[in-house]
């Protein structure tokens, strides 16, 4: 009768409540055990899936790329972002004042080390001056120097828009040259200008890796590649060539206006939902309002003469060199 009995005992422990002074019962332990293997599972079957952010009320929830992206799956991304992108700035252009291929050689050189603003401010009295490259060719260093002197490094400029424009002059016919390996060879040129001229002045297709399309694609997470040539190169195999020119202009008009380098407005950014970078910056949607620049801040732009589309997008034009 005593082995009979075990059984009982057995099935009191299953059932027993918690003790008086709150301590689990044995009960309470198996069946903790028991649901362990289901929240495992549940991991597993996460990581096979898109995480998502959890946002605060009011704001946006935040896909991330999973780690193990394949190649498909990014080209699509980067390409919905790209057309989010063309959305928001349908009039996406150069923000350098240039009338012809030289205005914009120089203009993109000067631009070293400074904002496009400052250029623009400056080179109505550099082009009024010496309007060919001729002319600046043959300038007076000194007052080329006085001229550049707000653009920053002007002693550095001067040489290269005056050794530029010897080059135009004596090896091109004063005409800039629409082909990357003639660019390239021109004092103060590299790959960055030269696709800066190609794309906007002859429109051919090229990549413009400034600091802010470094920063963004790799915000993005479309390349882990930090050398402008490999960015380049990785970033133009997920895009068809010929969107190569309005990509560049899209993702540097973000980085200026939205994705900043010290404090993204993330809460007011249109593609917070494709970003894995989302949450470095501020993500309270009205604090991130007021970070934002130029039109999308209701400030005037870098352009002194920007294109029609822009102003009547409510872009508003810069100021000249020493107004206000």
């Amino acid at each position: 009768m005593a082995k009979k009995a075990a059984p009982a005992k057995v099935a009191a422990k299953r059932t027993a409540p918690a003790s008086s002074d709150g301590t689990k019962t044995t009960a309470t332990k198996t069946a903790a055990k028991k649901s362990a293997p289901v929240k495992v599972a549940a991991k597993k079957t996460a990581v096979k899936k898109i995480a998502v952010k959890k946002a605060p009320p009011g704001q946006p929830s935040v896909a991330e790329p999973p780690r193990d992206e394949s190649h498909t799956a990014l080209v699509r991304r980067a390409r919905r972002i790209n057309r989010e992108l063309a959305e928001v700035y349908p009039y996406a252009h150069p923000e350098l004042d240039f009338q012809n291929p030289f205005q914009l050689i120089v203009a993109t050189v000067l631009s070293a080390q400074t904002t496009d603003l400052r250029v623009n401010q400056t080179t109505p009295a550099l082009f009024a001056k010496y309007p060919t490259p001729e002319d600046l060719a043959e300038a007076n260093a000194e007052e080329v120097e006085e001229i550049l002197r707000p653009t920053g490094f002007f002693r550095a400029k001067t040489k290269s828009v005056i050794g530029l424009s010897k080059a135009l002059r004596d090896d091109f016919g004063g005409e800039v040259p629409g082909r990357l390996e003639d660019l390239v060879k021109l004092p103060g040129v590299g790959r960055k200008t030269a696709f800066v001229v190609l794309g906007n002045a002859f429109g051919r297709p090229g990549i413009t890796v400034d600091t802010h399309f470094q920063r963004l694609v790799r915000r993005w997470k479309w390349t882990e590649q930090t050398e402008p040539d490999k960015i380049e190169a990785a970033v133009g195999a997920l895009f068809p060539k010929s969107e190569w020119t309005m990509l560049s202009h899209h993702v540097i008009f973000h980085g200026r206006r939205i994705c900043h380098a010290r404090k993204p407005a993330c809460g007011a950014c249109p593609i917070a939902p494709l970003c894995p970078a989302y949450g470095e910056g501020e993500t309270d949607p009205e604090k991130a309002r007021k970070l934002l620049k130029y039109e999308k801040g209701g400030f005037p732009g870098q352009r002194l003469n920007p294109p029609q589309s822009y102003l009547d997008a409510g872009g508003i034009p810069a100021p000249p060199l020493g107004a206000g």
